[in-house]
């Protein structure tokens, strides 16, 4: 299920003595349709030995999505140029001419470099972990929101699908026994035609009795009271499933998949043109709601 949410959370200094705004942390989780649950982390350096806990936290509350997961700091301590002091300045010089003693080809530091060794020297290292999971929870909280939101569309499209296939069902019980009488008043037709070829040939009860027979026999062939029952049965048990909600995503793969098997039979034992529109119809909407389906927990 899709599902997006970003919150953000401003920071305070690290050291006492540093100025009160030292930056925010922020928070993105985004997720789309997939049938198993796929997670990705995209974090700052300094935010990814927390990834272990984001990842035990959202398996807890997640069941199916491509979900991805950002994690930054906007930190103002970083972004401000600090200059490194003059004991920083001749350690690095100091590292530098004896790497160079042995390295005679190594390259020379450049400014960044400089900047980047000597930078936050003495900066206290800051736990990451209890801000990041609460932070967390909270997107994870609007993200869960957003998706029961989108559920609740999925399930009137599965109502209104659920309610067209009982229509197609009830087009399709009458149509059985009107085949049944079509079907014998031809075997009739050829019986008596039969009788007029043969001249008395044959005894008129024994014709009647295997026209009759062969009759039922097509009657038995093309009775979909069975599929017809269970179809509506799945129907049923779908139709609950959405009303008591919950994790429901697998069970309503089976009974998808038992839907449209019952389709698949309908159309075998189509003898008319009309049961065959009404098991192809059947197999569209079954389609459209498995495609939903897929993306419920």
């Amino acid at each position: 299920m899709t599902g997006y949410a970003s919150v953000q959370q401003e920071l305070t200094a690290a050291a006492p003595d540093r100025d009160a705004g030292a930056g925010r942390l922020g928070l993105e989780i985004r997720s789309v349709n997939s049938r198993f649950l796929d997670l990705s982390f995209r974090m700052s350096d300094e935010l990814r030995a927390q990834e272990p806990a984001l990842r035990a936290l959202l398996t807890q509350q997640l069941r199916r999505g491509k979900v991805e997961v950002r994690a930054f700091v906007d930190n103002e301590e970083s972004a401000s140029l600090t200059e490194p002091t003059l004991r920083q300045l001749q350690r690095a010089g100091a590292v530098q001419d004896a790497v160079r003693s042995w390295l005679p080809d190594a390259a020379p530091l450049t400014v960044a470099d400089v900047l980047r060794l000597c930078g936050g020297g003495g900066a206290p290292v800051r736990d990451w972990s209890e801000p990041v999971v609460q932070l967390a929870r909270k997107a994870l909280d609007e993200l869960v929101a957003a998706r029961e939101r989108e559920g609740e569309r999925l399930s009137a499209m599965l109502l209104d699908r659920i309610a067209q296939l009982r229509d197609l069902a009830l087009q399709a019980v009458p149509l059985v026994p009107q085949l049944v009488e079509q079907q014998r008043q031809r075997f009739m037709e050829r019986w008596r035609e039969a009788m007029q070829l043969a001249e008395g040939a044959a005894l008129p009860e024994a014709a009647q009795d295997r026209a009759l027979a062969e009759a039922t026999a097509f009657a038995i062939r093309i009775d979909v009271a069975e599929e017809i029952t269970r179809l509506q049965s799945h129907l049923h048990e779908i139709e609950r499933l959405l009303g008591k909600g919950g994790e429901i995503g697998k069970r309503l793969d089976f009974l998808i998949q038992e839907l449209h098997r019952e389709a698949n039979t309908l159309g075998s034992k189509s003898a008319a043109m009309e049961l065959t529109r009404i098991s192809v119809d059947m197999k569209v909407l079954i389609e459209q709601m498995r495609e939903q389906v897929q993306n419920i927990e």
